[in-house]
């Protein structure tokens, strides 16, 4: 679960969560739209839900938004998510998901920011979080297997967006990525036929397309 405060967590922890995820913004500006505080506030509050959740013996995944690019500020200096990145690490954070949240990112940038981050964390403490927005999310994708990382923020049929993060779209395609994965001869032990089915039924409860090639595909072969 997300969780931006301690009030969050105590009520994750009721509710039986095995894994708590903080976040915070490479961006000043989209952090204060996000959460309403500074980055600097949130490393306080983060802080504290950090040392909670280590005294119940709770997973913590860290979240960097904004890594590659910010829908108010534009460029984002690598050096700044890097001070994030330690200053969440220095916490007692487990992992760190590094979020490209409007779509921006190229393979060549993606490999830049790793690059850097790798000389300080290993790659199995590193997980990426891509958006599809302008569709290279696979790419990104493909670009971050290469440098070892092995961990991925998707969803099912490419849903989601930031209310945030003017123009982002879905996340990277839980069934797209199953696909190129297992076809590139990696095992994920995901059923794409239970993906598809999944995905279909979502798709008739939202009564609106999806946006994976995975799903159109699947759906042109059983009309």
């Amino acid at each position: 679960a997300l969780v931006p405060n301690t009030k969050g967590l105590f009520r994750a922890l009721e509710s039986g969560i095995d894994e708590v995820a903080v976040f915070i913004s490479a961006s000043e500006t989209h952090n204060k739209k996000n959460i309403n505080k500074t980055i600097s506030e949130t490393e306080i509050v983060l802080s504290e839900v950090v040392k909670e959740s280590i005294s119940n013996k709770k997973t913590i995944r860290g979240y960097i938004s904004t890594v590659f690019g910010c829908p108010y500020e534009g460029n984002i200096d690598t050096d700044q998510v890097i001070r994030l990145a330690d200053s969440l690490f220095e916490m007692g954070i487990n992992e760190l998901s590094l979020g490209d949240t409007i779509g921006i990112a190229n393979p060549v940038q993606v490999k830049q920011v790793l690059e850097q981050l790798l000389k300080r964390y290993p790659a199995d403490s590193i997980a990426m979080h891509f958006h599809n927005t302008r569709g290279t999310a696979l790419a990104n994708a493909l670009a971050s297997l290469e440098m070892g990382i092995s961990k991925f923020d998707s969803s099912l049929g490419g849903l989601g967006g930031c209310p945030y993060a003017p123009g982002a779209s879905g996340n990277l395609a839980t069934d797209d990525l199953n696909y190129m994965l297992t076809n590139m001869g990696i095992e994920t032990n995901i059923d794409p036929k239970k993906l598809n089915a999944a995905a279909l039924y979502i798709q008739s409860k939202l009564q609106k397309p999806l946006d994976s090639y995975s799903v159109k595909y699947y759906e042109s072969q059983h009309k």
